[in-house]
């Protein structure tokens, strides 16, 4: 069974990608993010025709989320019980004296896939960490902890993967002094995914196609990605039952490459 995850930057406009991709590649199993479109605007008759199911979840704005199989799409769940919502002040918003509903971002979306209970996450940026944001993402992390720990009491088979937005060790990021003071490498950020892991997930770390560090995010600026100055924020969460499956692992780069790539590359994750 072959799996994997990727943060496409817009599934809009990086979709002729996408279906090379999947046709080259051949996974099972797919989970995206920052779809950047609405649940029922989403490609799914275009990658239906290469044989995959669709379940996604969106709202249109900047995130969203979908994951696609060749092997069932089963017990769909948008979002994860106790995920919240953000509530600071948006920029440019205007104070109401009405009070506003608050609802989750589409950041999260599970579905069974072949007998294995997966998850496609799209954590929160956090921005500084001074903001509201980061407070969010904090919150985010600790819900979804709460909630990956109820779904392994029933689920032994359990893929947790996606953009965490987080690097787990100075290793990886390109050099550390120059995130001092910025989110993605906080103390309190890595503790979130410490915290994962205690439930008994494995951080499945995947084999680079350049250079020692297996990054799967370069910013746009010129010549990040040609010098390999990169992040690993691209993670792939096993439980137990999955990890003791995984064959091999790779982030693929070459799918950054080329005219017009999302940021991130894929990683591919196949499983015995």
């Amino acid at each position: 069974m072959r799996l994997a995850t990727w943060n496409v930057n817009s599934v809009k406009a990086r979709l002729p990608r996408l279906l090379s991709w999947l046709d080259e590649t051949r996974p099972d199993v797919v989970c995206l993010q920052e779809t950047k479109c609405r649940a029922d605007q989403f490609p799914a008759a275009e990658v239906a025709e290469l044989g995959y199911e669709t379940a996604a979840h969106g709202d249109g704005r900047w995130n969203g989320v979908a994951i696609l199989s060749r092997v069932g799409v089963e017990d769909v769940s948008n979002g994860f019980p106790g995920e919240p919502a953000y509530e600071g002040e948006a920029e440019g918003q205007m104070k109401l004296d009405e009070p506003v509903t608050l609802v989750p971002e589409a950041r999260a979306v599970g579905a069974t896939c072949g007998g294995v209970r997966v998850w496609s996450l799209y954590a929160p940026n956090g921005r500084t960490p001074e903001s509201a944001h980061y407070a969010y993402k904090l919150a985010w992390f600790a819900a979804l902890r709460d909630a990956l720990r109820a779904e392994l009491v029933d689920d032994a088979q359990l893929v947790a993967c996606g953009d965490y937005n987080v690097a787990p060790t100075d290793e990886d990021v390109w050099d550390p002094a120059v995130f001092v003071g910025s989110t993605h490498v906080t103390p309190a950020e890595r503790q979130a995914l410490a915290e994962l892991r205690d439930l008994g997930l494995h951080d499945v770390v995947p084999t680079p196609m350049k250079g020692p560090h297996p990054y799967t995010y370069w910013d746009y600026r010129a010549g990040m990605f040609h010098k390999n100055l990169g992040m690993r924020i691209d993670l792939f969460y096993a439980s137990e039952a999955v990890a003791r499956r995984v064959g091999s692992a790779y982030v693929d780069r070459e799918a950054r490459k080329g005219k017009g790539p999302s940021d991130h590359a894929p990683v591919v994750v196949d499983l015995d």
